[in-house]
C-alpha cells in the first residue's frame, strides 16, 4: 500500500490509518493501518464516525450506479446526492478542510455531442445518475470555493475490465464481454458492434485518483473538475482485441442480443473527451485496449 499522500502544503504526509467504508465489508488486507467498516453511509452517524478532525483525505466513490439510480429514484437521490452533501457538511463542521476527491462520471454529458467533448461542454445529463453526479460536481466546486474542503471531481470513463461479477450499471456489459469470455463463461452484448465507448482500466483509474489528490489546488483553474484520460474504441474493436489476447474461442462466447434501452443510453455517452487538464496534471492513461485486457489477466 502507498505510504504517503500530499498534505495541504504539498508535502507528503505518512498514511497512519485508512478507513474503508462500504455496504459490504472489504476483503482483509493484512495491513494494520486499514480499518474496514461495513455500513450504509446514509444511516445516522455512519459518516460522522468515519470522518474526524484528523481525516486529511477522502476518496468518495460510493454510489448507486446508473441502472440502479434509474430504477429506484429515491435510493439514487439518497445515496448519490444527499449523502454527498452530508459528507461535505461534516467536513465543513469539522473545520479541517480535507482534500476530497469525488468520483463523477461522463454521464453528466448527454444529448447531441461532438466527436470529442470539450472540457467546457455544458452539462446535460440524460439520466438520474448523471444528474446526481452533475450536482455533486457543483457542490464540490462551491464547498471548495468557500474554503470548507479542498475538493476535486474526476469524471470517470467506463472502467474496464472490472473484476468480480456484473452490477446494475448500464455500462456493465463493457467489462462483461471481456471478463466472462476470458473466464470461460458466456456473455451477452446488448449494444451494436459500432457503439463507441470511452474506457480506462482500473489500475490507471487508481493512479489518476491519487495524482488528482496530490495535485495543488492552483493546478485546477476555475473549476475543480477534470476529465480522466481514456481510449475511444468501438465494441467491435474491443472484441478484436479480445481475439488477439485471449483467442477466438474467448470471443465466440459472446452472444449479441440488442437491448434498445441500453443501446439508446450507451449511444448517448461521449465517445471521447478533451483531456488537456489531465495531461497538465500528468494523469496516466492506457496505450491501447490490448494493454487493458492484459492488465486484467495479470490480476485474476
Amino acid at each position: 500500500m502507498r505510504g504517503a499522500l500530499a498534505g495541504a502544503g504539498g508535502t507528503q504526509s505518512a498514511i497512519d490509518e485508512v478507513v474503508l467504508l462500504d455496504q459490504t465489508a472489504a476483503p482483509a488486507t493484512g495491513d494494520p493501518r486499514v480499518r474496514v467498516v461495513a455500513a450504509d453511509l446514509t444511516a445516522d452517524g455512519v459518516l460522522e464516525s468515519a470522518i474526524d478532525a484528523d481525516t486529511r483525505a477522502i476518496f468518495h466513490l460510493a454510489a448507486v450506479v446508473s441502472g440502479g439510480a434509474e430504477a429506484d429514484f429515491d435510493l439514487g437521490m439518497r445515496v448519490n446526492l444527499d449523502a454527498t452533501r452530508r459528507l461535505l457538511e461534516i467536513c465543513r463542521a469539522r473545520g479541517h478542510q480535507p482534500r476530497v476527491v469525488f468520483a463523477s462520471s461522463v454521464a453528466v454529458f448527454g444529448g447531441a455531442l461532438p466527436d470529442v467533448v470539450p472540457a467546457a461542454q455544458a452539462l446535460n445529463p440524460q439520466s438520474s445518475y448523471g444528474t446526481q453526479k452533475a450536482i455533486g460536481e457543483l457542490l464540490v466546486d462551491d464547498y471548495s470555493r468557500r474554503g470548507f474542503v479542498d475538493g476535486r471531481s474526476v469524471r470517470l470513463p467506463t472502467i474496464v475490465v472490472r473484476p468480480g461479477r456484473p452490477n446494475a450499471a448500464m455500462s456493465s456489459f463493457a467489462s462483461g464481454i471481456i471478463r466472462e469470455p476470458l473466464n470461460g463463461e458466456p456473455s451477452v452484448c446488448p449494444v451494436s458492434r459500432g457503439t463507441r465507448l470511452w474506457l480506462l482500466s482500473p489500475a490507471k483509474a487508481i493512479e489518476c485518483f491519487v495524482a488528482v489528490h496530490d495535485a495543488p489546488a492552483s493546478a485546477f483553474g476555475t473549476t475543480r473538475v477534470v476529465n480522466l484520460p481514456g481510449i475511444s474504441i468501438s465494441v467491435d474493436e474491443m472484441v478484436a482485441a479480445l481475439v488477439r489476447v485471449g483467442g477466438q474461442e474467448a470471443a465466440d462466447r459472446i452472444r449479441w442480443d440488442l437491448d434498445p434501452r441500453i443501446e439508446q443510453v450507451a449511444g448517448g455517452w461521449p465517445a471521447a473527451l478533451e483531456t488537456s487538464k489531465a495531461r497538465t496534471l500528468g494523469l496516466p492513461g492506457n496505450e491501447n485496449f490490448d494493454e487493458i485486457i492484459r492488465e486484467y489477466l495479470a490480476t485474476r
